[in-house]
C-alpha cells in the first residue's frame, strides 16, 4: 500500500502502525470515523483490511488532501470531513470512532510549524473535551480506540469512565524492556461493564536494537510504503 506524505513537517510513524495493529483485533466494522486523521494511515489500513464504512476528519485542509489522495490511490472509498472534530455534527453515530490525537502537553517546548504544531500538541484537543465529543457520536455499544501519552494514563481512564466509556483493554507500549513507556493504547466501550485487562506490554526493541518479532510483524501486516511530496 502506498501513500503520500509531506516532504517536511509532518509525518506518521510507528505509533500509527501499532495503534493499527491494535485496533485489528477486534476485527472493526460498521460505521468508523477517524478522528485527526493526517494522512489516513490509520483508516485507510482499516478499511483495507475490514468491512467498514470509514469517515475520516481533520481540521487542516492540508492533510484531507493527502489522505483523500492516499483512499483514491489505493481504490478506497471514504467520507472527507474538513472539521474541528469539536464541532462535528452530533447527529451522526458510529461504531467505532478511532485516535491518534495530539497528546503532547502544551508547557513544553512547542514547534514553530503550523502543521506539527496541532498535530502533536494536546492544547488543540483537550482530553476532557475530546472524551465528551466521542461520547456524543457513539453508536450504543460502540467502541473508541486510540493512543495516547502514557504518563496521563490516570487522567485517560478518569475521564473516560466519567462519560460512560468503559476502559475494556489497555495495552502500554515500550521501546525496550527496561525502559518506561511513552504510548499507552485504549479500547473503550459505551455502557460496557466489563472489567478493564491489562494486556502485556508491547516491547518495540530488542538489546541489539532489532524490532521485536510482535512489531516486525505489525510492520509486515500494514505493508506500508510511505513517498514524499508536496501540494
Amino acid at each position: 500500500m502506498y501513500l503520500y506524505q509531506p516532504s517536511s513537517g509532518y509525518a506518521y510513524n510507528s505509533d500509527s502502525i501499532f495503534l493499527y495493529d491494535f485496533i485489528a483485533t477486534f476485527k472493526p466494522k460498521g460505521k468508523l470515523l477517524d478522528v485527526g486523521c493526517g494522512v489516513g494511515i490509520i483508516s485507510l489500513l482499516l478499511t483495507r483490511d475490514f468491512d467498514t464504512k470509514t469517515s475520516i476528519i481533520d481540521k487542516q485542509e492540508i492533510m484531507l488532501k493527502y489522505a483523500k489522495h492516499n483512499y483514491g490511490l489505493n481504490n478506497l472509498e471514504v467520507n472527507v470531513i474538513w472539521e474541528d472534530f469539536l464541532n462535528f455534527n452530533e447527529n451522526e453515530k458510529f461504531d467505532y470512532v478511532v485516535s491518534n490525537p495530539p497528546f503532547y502537553d502544551q508547557n513544553v517546548i512547542q514547534s514553530q510549524n503550523e502543521h506539527l504544531n496541532i498535530a502533536r500538541y494536546a492544547q488543540h484537543l483537550p482530553i476532557d473535551s475530546f472524551i465528551a465529543k466521542v461520547k456524543k457520536i457513539l453508536k450504543p455499544r460502540g467502541r473508541f480506540i486510540f493512543c495516547y501519552d502514557a504518563k496521563q494514563v490516570d487522567k485517560l481512564l478518569y475521564t473516560l469512565i466519567n462519560y460512560k466509556i468503559n476502559p475494556e483493554q489497555i495495552r502500554f507500549v515500550h521501546s525496550k524492556i527496561d525502559r518506561d513507556s511513552k504510548l499507552v493504547m485504549i479500547s473503550a466501550r459505551i455502557n460496557s461493564k466489563s472489567m478493564m485487562k491489562v494486556l502485556p506490554p508491547l516491547i518495540v526493541f530488542d538489546e541489539k536494537n532489532n524490532y521485536n518479532s510482535e512489531a516486525k510483524k505489525a510492520f509486515e501486516q500494514a505493508k506500508t510504503n510511505s513517498i514524499k511530496g508536496d501540494y
